[in-house]
C-alpha cells in the first residue's frame, strides 16, 4: 500500500497536469474511479488508463466517493490567477482547506483531494492542501515539494525552460546537462536598483517568504490561522527582512529604502521582473518609472480598494496606537501593551481573520500590495494581471516591496515608541560576566573576527516543475552570495556558586551607512540583525561557549532550502511543516565589500527566569532550529522576551552608540568584525 507521503506529494506535483498522468518521475499512477475524471477525458477513460497505467511502480486505487461540492472554487478559474492578497481568493482557499481538513482519514482526504485537482486552480489546490496537510495530526509530517519545485517559474528566466524542456525530451536520464541560470537578468547596470538584484531574486529568500505565509496564512479555518504570537511573528519576520536589507544596501554604496507613507507620491522606482506563470503561459506586467497608485476597481477580480480606505486606516490604526488599545468588533477595548500588544497590531495591519475589527481597521498590508501589484492596470481596462508585488511568491523581487515594508515597519515602531526603555533589571543577568566574544572562520589559523563572502554556484532538479515535460532529472544551475562557515567563542564567568541558564542572543549591527557616516544608535538599533539564540547551561566559574554559524536559530540549511522531495530517500526525511521555513543559510551575513566592511557584533547572556514559557524545548530536534522567525510546531514559541529584544524598544537620549548601551551590562560584550567580499564564484561540492 501506498503511504500517504507518496500519495499526497504524487497529487501536489505538476499541478496542470491531469491526475492520471503518471508522478514521481513517471512511477506513481492514479487509479482513477470515470466519474474522477473531467468531462474532457471521461469519454476516454478506458484508453487514458491503457496508455498511462502500465509500467509504473506504484499505482494507487482511489475510492470511488460521492463527488464533494466544489462550486465555491469556480469563481476562481482553473489557469487563472491566485493571490492571497486577494480577499475573495483567500477565502475560497479557506473554504477548501476546510473540506480537506473535514476528511475522517488521509485515504478520504487523498480521494477528495484528487477529485478536486483537476477541476479547481492549480495554485490555489497546491495551497490549499499544503496547509490542510500540515495542519492535520495524521497527515503533519507528509513531505510536501517546495514552490521552486512546483513552480519554478516563478523563480527564474524563462528562457531556461525551453532548454531544459529539450534536453530532457532529447538526451536520456544520466547524460543530461545543467541549465545554467544567469544572474541579475532583469535589468542592465545602468539601473540603479540593479545592484541589490542578487539580493531581491535570491531564489532562497524569496523561498522563504512563500513557506513563512504557508505556515503562517493570513486567512483559512480559525485552527489553521490562531498560533501563537501569530502577530508579532509577522512584524518581527518582516522588521528582520527590512533591517538585513538596509544593511546589505549600505554595503552596496547605496542609502536605505525611502518609507512609502504617502500613497499619492510617484513610486520611483521601475521594475521589470521578466517571469511568467506556467498556469497560462502570461508574464507578470512590468512597472514603469514615476507611475502613480490610483483606486483599484477590478471587479472581475473582486479588488475593490480606494487610496481614501488606505488612508482611512491607517489613520485609524494610528489612533488605536496612540490611544493604546484597539476597538474590538463587540465593542471592547482590546490593551496594546507591551506585553501582547504587537501580536494585536501585528494581526490588524496584515488583516488576518483573527484581526480584532478587521471591518473598522481594514485591509492595510494587503491591500497595499495589491494596489502596488496592479498600478499598470488599476481598471482591469487592459485584460493585465497582476504583478510580482500581488503574489508573495514574488513580492519580495521587486524594489517596493521593501519600501512598502518599511512603511509597515514603522507603523509598529510608532507603537514601540509607546514603551519606555527596558530599565536595569530587565538587561542585567547578576553573578554573569562575559570575558571575551570573537568569531572566527573554520580554519586553521585564521583571525579572528574578519569573516568572507564570495559567490557560490549551486544546482537544483526542476523536473517535477515542468507540467507536460520530460520525467527524471532535470538540472539547473545558480549563482548566489555565500559566507564560508565560521564559529562564535564566548568566554563567561558565573559568579554566582551554583549552576545557571541564560539564552544567549548574538546580533551583527551596521556601524556606518553607505556614505561612511557614524550611525546613531537610535538608528543601528533598529538594523540589529539576529543572528542565533540558544539557551546555555552554565556551570560556577568559567565557562567557555562555541556556537557554530550553521547553528543559527533563524536559518536553515541549504539542503533544506533547496532539497527535491521527490529525488530524497534519505532514512528519516526531515518534517517539512516548520524544518523547510526558516531564513536562508547562505543569506545570514551581509556581503560586506572587498576592501573590509566593519559591523558591530553583540552578544548577550539574558536571565532565563525572564525567558522561559515554562516548556522543555530541544533545538537540535527535528525543525526546532529556525524558531527565531519560524517558531515551533503546536507549541508556545520558545522566548518570553519581545521578538527582537533586547533592541526593540527605544533607549535613552544618553546612549548615543552600542559601547553606551552595553557599558552597565556585564553580561553583554560587543566585538568589531569585518567582513571582506570576493568577487569569485566557487561551485557548490
Amino acid at each position: 500500500m501506498a503511504s500517504n507521503d507518496t500519495k499526497f506529494r504524487g497529487l501536489l506535483q505538476r499541478p496542470y497536469e491531469p491526475t492520471f498522468v503518471p508522478k514521481s518521475g513517471g512511477q506513481v499512477y492514479f487509479d482513477l474511479p470515470d466519474n474522477f475524471l473531467t468531462d474532457r477525458y471521461r469519454p476516454l477513460g478506458q484508453s487514458l488508463q491503457s496508455r498511462y497505467g502500465t509500467n509504473v511502480q506504484t499505482r494507487i486505487p482511489l475510492p470511488n466517493i460521492a463527488a464533494p461540492d466544489i462550486n465555491f472554487t469556480q469563481s476562481i478559474s482553473r489557469r487563472g490567477e491566485f493571490s492571497t492578497f486577494n480577499q475573495m481568493h483567500a477565502r475560497t482557499a479557506g473554504q477548501l482547506m476546510e473540506l480537506f481538513l473535514n476528511q475522517s482519514d488521509p485515504d478520504n482526504m487523498c480521494a477528495v483531494a484528487a477529485y478536486c485537482r483537476d477541476r479547481t486552480n492549480g495554485t490555489m489546490f497546491q495551497y490549499a492542501l499544503s496547509v490542510a496537510l500540515q495542519h492535520r495530526p495524521d497527515t503533519m509530517n507528509v513531505t510536501i515539494p517546495s514552490f521552486l519545485e512546483l513552480f519554478p517559474d516563478r523563480f527564474m528566466d524563462p528562457s531556461v525552460f525551453p532548454q531544459m524542456q529539450e534536453e530532457g525530451r532529447i538526451v536520456t536520464q544520466g547524460d543530461r546537462m545543467a541549465i545554467d541560470i544567469p544572474i541579475n537578468y532583469t535589468a542592465s547596470e545602468r539601473e540603479f536598483e540593479q545592484r541589490m538584484a542578487y539580493w531581491r531574486e535570491d531564489i532562497g529568500v524569496n523561498l522563504h517568504h512563500w513557506h513563512w505565509h504557508l505556515v503562517y496564512p493570513a486567512a483559512g479555518p480559525d485552527r489553521v490561522v490562531r498560533k501563537d504570537r501569530r502577530g508579532e511573528l509577522f512584524y518581527y519576520m518582516h522588521q528582520q527582512v527590512i533591517a538585513r536589507y538596509n544593511t546589505e544596501r549600505f554595503a552596496n554604496g547605496m542609502p536605505r529604502v525611502r518609507t512609502i507613507a504617502h500613497l499619492r507620491d510617484p513610486i520611483v522606482e521601475a521594475y521589470y521582473p521578466k517571469i511568467i506563470r506556467s498556469s497560462n503561459n502570461r508574464s507578470y506586467p512590468g512597472r514603469g518609472r514615476n507611475m502613480i497608485l490610483s483606486d483599484l476597481n477590478r471587479v472581475e477580480d473582486q479588488v475593490m480598494v480606494t487610496i481614501a480606505d488606505m488612508e482611512l486606516w491607517t489613520g485609524r490604526i494610528f489612533e488605536a496606537i496612540d490611544a493604546g488599545f484597539a476597538n474590538g468588533a463587540n465593542g471592547q477595548r482590546i490593551l496594546l501593551d507591551d506585553k501582547s500588544g504587537i501580536d494585536v497590531l501585528g494581526n490588524m495591519v496584515e488583516n488576518t481573520t483573527i484581526s480584532p475589527n478587521a471591518d473598522y481597521y481594514g485591509r492595510l498590508h494587503n491591500e497595499g500590495h495589491n494596489m502596488l501589484g496592479y498600478i499598470h492596470d488599476p481598471d482591469n481596462s487592459f485584460l493585465e494581471g497582476f504583478g510580482v508585488m500581488a503574489d508573495n511568491t514574488t513580492a519580495m523581487r521587486d524594489p517596493v516591496f521593501y519600501r512598502w515594508h518599511q512603511h509597515i515597519d514603522d507603523i509598529f515602531e510608532r507603537h514601540k515608541r509607546r514603551f519606555k526603555p527596558y530599565n536595569n533589571e530587565e538587561l542585567s543577568n547578576p553573578g554573569v560576566e562575559i570575558g571575551s566574544f570573537s568569531a572566527q572562520l573554520n580554519r586553521t589559523g585564521t583571525k579572528s573576527n574578519i569573516l568572507l563572502t564570495f559567490w557560490q554556484r549551486s544546482q537544483v532538479d526542476l523536473g517535477t516543475g515542468l507540467d507536460f515535460g520530460p520525467d527524471g532529472n532535470v538540472f539547473a544551475t545558480f549563482t548566489h552570495i555565500q559566507h564560508a562557515p565560521f564559529t562564535y567563542r564566548i568566554s563567561v564567568n558565573n559568579g554566582t556558586g551554583s549552576t545557571l541558564r541564560g539564552t544567549v542572543r548574538i546580533f551583527l549591527g551596521p556601524i556606518t551607512d553607505e556614505t561612511g557616516r557614524t550611525l546613531p544608535f537610535r538608528e543601528q538599533r533598529r538594523l540589529m540583525i539576529e543572528l542565533d539564540k540558544y539557551t546555555v547551561n552554565l556551570n560556577p566559574g568559567e565557562n567557555n561557549l562555541v556556537r557554530r554559524s550553521e547553528q543559527s536559530s533563524v536559518t536553515i540549511p541549504y539542503e533544506r532550502t533547496f532539497r527535491n522531495i521527490a529525488a530524497s530517500n534519505q532514512p528519516n526525511n526531515d518534517q517539512f511543516r516548520f524544518c523547510n521555513c526558516g531564513w536562508p543559510a547562505h543569506m545570514l551575513l551581509p556581503k560586506g565589500t572587498p576592501q573590509g566592511t566593519m559591523y558591530d557584533l553583540f552578544v548577550m547572556i539574558s536571565n532565563f527566569r525572564d525567558d522561559s514559557v515554562n516548556q522543555d524545548f530541544d533545538e537540535n530536534a527535528a525543525c526546532n532550529d529556525s524558531h527565531s522567525f519560524c517558531g515551533l510546531r503546536d507549541r508556545l514559541y520558545p522566548d518570553a522576551r519581545n521578538m527582537g529584544y533586547p533592541f526593540d524598544r527605544q533607549v535613552s537620549p544618553s546612549v548615543s552608540n552600542l559601547k553606551d548601551f552595553v557599558r552597565p551590562y556585564k553580561n553583554m560584550a560587543t566585538a568589531p568584525v569585518q567582513i571582506r567580499f570576493t568577487n569569485t564564484v566557487i561551485s557548490r561540492v
